[in-house]
């Protein structure tokens, strides 16, 4: 027992004197900056702004004519309140860019601009996008004669009304303040002179528009346009910015000059997609193909080879034309005639439907053909009603034949 106690205090004393380790405290980031690097890091704020660069400085104090900045060694610079009259006014603590316009003095303020800052940061954004040949986003500030004054982040560039619209403008369309999209067409920094371009964005978003237009549209579908043109060579008729054609037989069944004039500029019209040039971007219509086809209603109405009665109206070397209703006419060619020969004009005729002409629309007749018919019905009519000779008949008729030779 005696010993194992003073083995037990030994322990006992040994677990004391051995402390736990304890976790280090996290070091903020301000603590590991050592007095040398925040001189060093004032250094070089100081060194950007004296040299007018653009730097990024934090917001002390607002009022009503300046922002004032913290900008090292214990100063403030000031900025003009103007300068944010395009933005969201900063409140202490933000961070704003700005460039040294004039060092301070005794009791006066160091000045700084942020309009300047976001010009000079314009023109380098601006270079490179005028080399990668990007869209840039700005707004229009000013209508100025010939053009628009249009702003890029703080920079002013001009936008001529001929690069403003498709197809060009000769006056104002877009108000001040509108969002546009545009290319700069041309970037000089050391004339300071900037111009874009809004009609190469609009040009490049309709042929895309028109790409996809394209692309949903093909041979029998139905659309609905509206007429652009009418002329005697056809009619043009808009569908979603794109100008399609109708050609004349395409127009109307039949009359198509009569019915070319019934149609006016603005009307609007459903028409049938007959062909798609992608590449050409062209639509050819169709309006007849969406009306009844003549040709199947007469051959509903007026049957192959059936017999009509039709009145001669003219006749002449090429055959004769015949009225069979009030809306539909037949021809009879020279080798149609019956056996009287040539109809005369105002004769009643029957004759027999053969076929009829698609261009034209007349059934063609033949009244021989019709007599044809009739005579063999009459035959066949007259063999059908002679009584049938027996064989003890024919013997008999063939020997009286053989005596009287």
């Amino acid at each position: 027992m005696e010993t194992n106690e003073p083995q037990h205090i030994e322990d006992q004393e040994k677990d004391v004197k051995e402390p736990v380790p304890q976790p280090e405290p996290e070091k903020r980031p301000e603590e590991e900056l050592s007095m040398a690097d925040l001189l060093k890091a004032e250094a070089e704020v100081s060194e950007k702004i004296y040299s007018r660069d653009v730097v990024t400085v934090r917001v002390v104090q607002v009022n009503a004519e300046y922002v004032l900045v913290d900008i090292g060694e214990k100063k403030e610079a000031a900025i003009p309140l103007g300068d944010f009259q395009d933005e969201k006014t900063p409140v202490p603590g933000d961070e704003v860019q700005a460039v040294l316009e004039k060092k301070g003095g005794e009791g006066r303020y160091t000045m700084m601009s942020h309009r300047r800052a976001r010009e000079k940061a314009a023109w380098e954004m601006a270079k490179k996008m005028f080399e990668a040949k990007e869209r840039v986003k700005g707004k229009v500030t000013e209508l100025v004669k010939g053009g628009y004054i249009v702003d890029i982040s703080g920079m002013r560039a001009f936008m001529p009304l001929s690069l403003s619209e498709l197809g060009g403008a000769h006056k104002h369309y877009l108000p001040q303040g509108a969002k546009i999209k545009f290319y700069i067409t041309d970037f000089s920094e050391k004339d300071r002179k900037v111009v874009v371009s809004r009609r190469q964005v609009l040009e490049e978003d309709e042929k895309e528009r028109r790409s996809q237009v394209l692309g949903e549209v093909g041979p029998g579908h139905i659309i609905r346009g509206v007429v652009s043109k009418v002329t005697e060579e056809g009619l043009f008729v808009r569908f979603q910015g794109i100008e399609g054609f109708v050609a004349p037989a395409d127009v109307a069944w039949r009359n198509t000059a009569e019915a070319l004039k019934s149609y006016k500029r603005g009307q609007r019209v459903k028409c049938k997609v007959l062909a798609v040039d992608k590449a050409g971007e062209k639509l050819s219509f169709g309006l007849k193909q969406l009306m009844p086809n003549p040709v199947d209603m007469i051959k509903r109405r007026y049957a192959y080879r059936s017999h009509i009665k039709a009145r001669i109206i003219s006749v002449t070397p090429e055959g004769a034309v015949a009225k069979v209703s009030e809306m539909v006419e037949g021809f009879i060619a020279p080798e149609g005639y019956g056996a009287e020969g040539a109809p005369r004009e105002g004769q009643e005729v029957t004759a027999m439907v053969v076929g009829i002409n698609t261009s034209n629309f007349r059934l063609t007749l033949s009244i021989k053909s019709c007599e044809d018919m009739e005579d063999r019905k009459r035959m066949a009519q007259y063999l059908k009603g002679s009584p049938s000779l027996t064989l003890g008949q024919i013997l008999m008729e063939n020997s009286e034949d053989e005596g009287e030779l």
